[in-house]
């Protein structure tokens, strides 16, 4: 299926669904849906990072700290997480993730959705999507700050990891 003709709730300002439209139409007419940000470490505590290909329908080659996408209609968030780490890891056997939070994401230009946060620890050799990630590698959390003034990221996926890091420090 094309990513364009996948049907996604729209949701309203507390999360209710509205309605539901393929992504494409979401994407083009600025209407709000959900999203699930999944924060994937290795063993050794690094963290995916990966770049996103060309052909993406959003934020097209940025880099990412998060694995995830959209929810579909009707599906849960916490589905929506493991589907989209198995997918984007390119691993099945993946232990549930953990749901950490959820903010409403708006850069106030048409790009707005309620975004879980989530994260999981994968010891699997990951094989990511190759229609999906042109380049991934685990990175350590030092290496990932100080990389974020250097690449260009999915700016959704900074506004995430700011909040993390926040919601950690708070614990």
């Amino acid at each position: 299926m094309n990513p364009a003709d996948e049907i996604l709730d729209i949701v309203d300002d507390n999360d209710r669904v509205l309605a539901q439209v393929p992504r494409g139409e979401a994407y083009a007419r600025g209407l709000r849906h959900r999203c699930v940000f999944i924060q994937a470490r290795d063993a050794a505590g690094r963290l995916f990072v990966h770049r996103r290909t060309p052909t993406k329908l959003v934020f097209p080659s940025l880099y990412d700290m998060f694995v995830g996408g959209v929810v579909g209609a009707g599906e849960s968030y916490d589905e929506a997480a493991l589907r989209e780490a198995e997918e984007e890891l390119g691993v099945s056997g993946l232990p549930r993730p953990e749901f950490l939070f959820k903010f409403l994401y708006d850069d106030g230009a048409g790009k707005s959705w309620w975004s879980a946060v989530y994260e999981v620890c994968c010891d699997l050799p990951v094989d990511p999507q190759a229609e999906e990630v042109q380049w991934h590698d685990f990175l350590t959390p030092d290496e990932v700050e100080r990389r974020l003034g250097e690449w260009e990221w999915v700016p959704d996926g900074v506004a995430a990891y700011e909040r993390l890091r926040a919601f950690r420090a708070a614990r």
